[in-house]
């Protein structure tokens, strides 16, 4: 962050100090909302959280080095009080982007947004210090808090936007408005609080409405709903895709053994080709967006295709795979799932699989709830069960409640199989079930909703015996 005085502060958030000795100090370090995370020259932002109220760490943030605390009520330590902490740490994220005059680049998108964000990041910093979000901070809090880790080097600014209803994108703009804006695709995430896909069309397409008319909207030219997104900006428009009308596309896609996609880079500029380290065929989709931001950048198209090939995995949870001693894989995707996501992840299943079932080997699909489905959640998950057995992936997994039986009733109403959908109550009887079953050679992927808490069971398979609690539970078959 660059360095603002308290008293510029408390102006900027239209806050007052109290116990403030010094309304010249400046803040210098990072702004923090984790007490454990502060440091020294930093500010410390209370929340009153459901389980915690970080007003009650403040006064141990300020020993631990903060200059100051960002609070909605005094707390006995300096701080700058006021009546709307998020308001008030957006304003403060508004200001400093706006002295910075660094290069905003944001995305949005249903499904991809967090892995094409770390794609972006790391095609970018090649080209000058890049700042992006660590996991999937895309709120009104985690978008401004990332935004304030951006100083006077900062070239690139990265940022994912997230949504959960219209008008929560263009308030995201509104704080730090982009340049470059990146639509990925318009899928079904958060459907049943969005009540349709048009109206999720409506939210994602407020981020090209921020744009200026200098600006650049980066639009996936395979999806309809993201396509017709050119008419609702003044920015010009950039197309991404396998469509032949793309300005950035992908010719001659395959996948290797592993399930890795290689294909061939196109731009104005030249080809390229791209070997990725990441698995699943979806990944060619985020990967052209990536490529399209680093070309209206002006980086080379072979440098950009090295860096796909290069380019890993920062957010954890996300198609992370591990090999055991006795030759089981396990790919942990359980950070979230939405139709759209949980279809990718059983095809690059799939894919990885292939060889591994050549020999013997079997797949697994260890698949929890899709939250925030609505009215559609039943169809929903009947149709990825159903998906499961049209894949010919080996074995089932359905953990826990209603939602988990509806993925059963999917597969087993599509002609499965008998004993090979089961639907376990919990994550240890999963884990109890797969360590009894599991044999080397087999790929087990691991995906549900955040909420569901999945990485558990990767982890617990991956030797992790602490992870998993000692609640028991029960499979039916």
């Amino acid at each position: 962050m660059i360095s603002l005085s308290l008293a510029e502060i408390a102006s900027i958030v239209g806050g007052q100090m109290h116990d403030i000795p010094d309304a010249d100090r400046t803040v210098t370090g990072p702004v923090v909302m984790d007490s454990r995370q502060v440091r020294p020259g930093g500010l410390f932002v209370a929340f009153a959280g459901e389980r915690v109220d970080g007003h009650d760490f403040a006064a141990g943030a300020v020993e631990a080095g903060a200059v100051a605390v960002l609070a909605a009520r005094p707390v006995g330590a300096p701080a700058i009080v006021v009546d709307d902490v998020i308001a008030a740490l957006g304003a403060l994220a508004r200001a400093v982007v706006g002295r910075l005059g660094t290069k905003v680049v944001a995305l949005t998108g249903s499904a991809g947004k967090t892995s094409t964000k770390d794609l972006i990041a790391q095609l970018l910093q090649r080209h000058g210090p890049t700042v992006w979000p660590e996991g999937n901070l895309n709120n009104e809090i985690g978008l401004p808090l990332t935004a304030l880790r951006a100083d006077a080097t900062t070239r690139h600014l990265v940022l994912e936007m997230g949504a959960r209803g219209v008008g929560h994108i263009r308030y995201l703009a509104e704080l730090t408005p982009p340049e470059i804006g990146v639509v990925l695709n318009v899928g079904t995430a958060h459907i049943g609080e969005f009540g349709g896909r048009e109206q999720i069309a409506v939210a994602k397409g407020e981020l090209v409405e921020a744009l200026p008319a200098h600006g650049i909207a980066v639009l996936n030219a395979d999806d309809p709903y993201v396509r017709a997104m050119a008419e609702r900006t003044k920015a010009r428009t950039v197309l991404f895709g396998e469509a032949e009308s793309a300005d950035i596309r992908a010719e001659n896609v395959r996948l290797s053994d592993l399930g890795q996609p290689a294909f061939t880079l196109h731009t104005p500029s030249g080809c390229s080709d791209v070997t990725m380290r990441l698995y699943g065929e979806h990944h060619v989709s985020n990967a052209l967006a990536a490529a399209a931001v680093a070309h209206e950048l002006g980086m080379p198209v072979d440098e950009i295709a090295t860096a796909l090939s290069e380019a890993g995995t920062l957010s954890r949870w996300r198609m992370e795979v591990s090999e055991r001693a006795d030759g089981v894989t396990v790919v942990n995707d359980a950070y979230n799932a939405n139709p759209e996501s949980m279809r990718a992840a059983l095809r690059a299943l799939v894919a990885m699989g292939a060889a591994a079932k050549a020999k013997g080997g079997r797949t697994w699909a260890v698949l929890g709830e899709m939250a925030e489905l609505g009215e559609d959640s039943l169809a929903e998950h009947d149709a990825v069960g159903r998906l499961v057995v049209r894949l010919n992936v080996s074995k089932l997994v359905a953990v826990g409640g209603r939602e988990a039986a509806w993925l059963d009733m999917g597969a087993k109403n599509e002609g499965s199989w008998g004993e090979e959908s089961v639907h376990v109550s919990d994550a240890r009887a999963a884990v109890d079930l797969l360590r009894s079953e599991l044999q080397p050679g087999d790929v087990v992927l691991v995906k549900a909703s955040r909420s569901v808490g999945l990485e558990r069971v990767a982890a617990a398979l991956l030797g992790g015996e602490s992870v998993i609690g000692a609640e028991g539970g029960a499979a039916s078959r």
